[in-house]
């Protein structure tokens, strides 16, 4: 039976004191609360939070949790959002993930003390650098046919070890996304975004960082090499990698929506590739000995593996390396045929079905040069892993 609405707390204080009651389930850490909800919650706006019949068993006893510490029926939003972070394969629910979530809910509209103000402060204090990169421009045969020195600003993340993490600026804008049977308008807010795919020196070094929500294997890959891109990482893992980095770092580290990967991946172009309406494999990793289905691209070379970052020693207009070919890089959404009701502010389209497939972009080493078009869209199970899969971070300033 739901407490009387007189029964029920009516202050913050009261609250705790209620929690304090829970000491076999309530252990807060310090460190976790902000981070993973923030991760959780930052920029899915597209989606909505539903209840299938084999979770709602999960969320009716936390309701019973949450109602025993005197909440009532906001139990079951609560809940539901409890349930929403233990939702992935390999992830226990725990106290202190209650207690993560509670706290939130509860301080999420308090004004910001002087010492919050001084944390805001901090999160937002990266120092940025200029750096150069050539940008290029091929003809129909393949051929550079314009080479212009460009700059942007970055900024470096100390991973540990002297392992650097290099986050480009992306200014903000609105461009036209998809194919021509799907183009849209879709505006994208200024992020940073990783130079590269995430390395595995990167992901040595993060895989040592403490837990999060599941384990992560050291050393996944098939291709070995610290600059080499990691690979047969899953969804899963992605996610894991970026809420690690935001627990160590202060800031959000997060998958980038479909949309900021197409946008970042264009650099303001509308060719097939950022670089014209051809590539070569002098240009990007990917499969040579086959071209597309038009026959429209020249055959090259296949190099049947991954190569160093960076390698090519080209970026796009944005100063951002090997968004063509390599390896396919996760994004946060989940997959929808077409983009017909997906979100027009740039946030991930997620939908209640946390089953459903993600997206992938960019093609990879293993695929022809039609699958590493700006704006082809490919998608996979959150769970699998494979030899061409990687990812790329972004990373939101407050």
């Amino acid at each position: 039976m739901a407490p009387l609405v007189s029964q029920r707390p009516r202050n913050t204080g009261e609250i705790l004191q209620h929690l304090a009651k829970l000491e076999q389930v309530i252990n807060p850490p310090p460190s976790r609360r902000q981070v993973l909800s923030k991760i959780l919650s930052t920029r899915f706006k597209g989606s909505s939070i539903g209840l299938s019949n084999t979770r709602l068993t999960r969320v009716l006893t936390k309701r019973k949790l949450l109602k025993a510490a005197g909440f009532g029926s906001v139990g079951l939003v609560l809940a539901t959002v409890i349930d929403q972070l233990s939702d992935s394969p390999s992830h226990t629910l725990t106290p202190n993930h209650l207690t993560l979530n509670f706290t939130q809910e509860v301080e999420k509209d308090k004004p910001l003390s002087p010492s919050n103000q001084e944390q805001k402060a901090k999160v937002t204090n990266v120092s940025l650098q200029n750096f150069e990169f050539d940008v290029v421009k091929v003809n129909p045969q393949g051929q550079i046919t314009n080479r212009n020195r460009h700059q942007a600003k970055f900024f470096k993340e100390n991973l540990g070890n002297g392992v650097m993490l290099q986050m480009v600026s992306i200014p903000g804008g609105t461009f036209t996304m998809g194919s021509p049977a799907s183009k849209h308008l879709v505006t994208v807010k200024p992020l940073y975004m990783g130079k590269f795919s995430v390395t595995q020196a990167q992901w040595k070094v993060v895989a040592s960082l403490p837990k999060v929500s599941r384990e992560l294997d050291s050393d996944p890959s098939h291709f070995k090499g610290d600059n080499l891109p990691v690979e047969q990482i899953c969804w899963y893992d992605a996610l894991e990698f970026c809420a690690r980095v935001s627990q160590k770092t202060g800031r959000t580290y997060r998958l980038p929506s479909e949309v900021e990967w197409e946008y970042a991946c264009r650099a303001g172009s509308t060719t097939k590739f950022h670089f014209g309406q051809t590539i070569t494999t002098n240009l990007a990793n990917y499969d040579g000995h086959q071209t597309d289905t038009d026959g429209s691209q020249p055959k090259g070379i296949f190099r049947e593996k991954t190569t160093t970052v960076g390698s090519f020693q080209i970026a796009n207009a944005f100063g951002l390396y090997d968004m063509h070919g390599n390896v396919w890089e996760w994004c946060a959404d989940h997959w929808h045929e077409n983009h017909q009701g997906a979100p027009s502010d740039g946030s991930a389209w997620l939908s209640n079905n946390e089953d459903r497939d993600r997206l992938l972009r960019g093609g990879s080493w293993l695929n022809s040069s039609g699958y590493c078009h700006s704006d082809y869209r490919n998608f996979n199970s959150p769970d699998v892993t494979y030899i061409s899969f990687g990812f790329r971070v972004v990373c939101d300033l407050i």
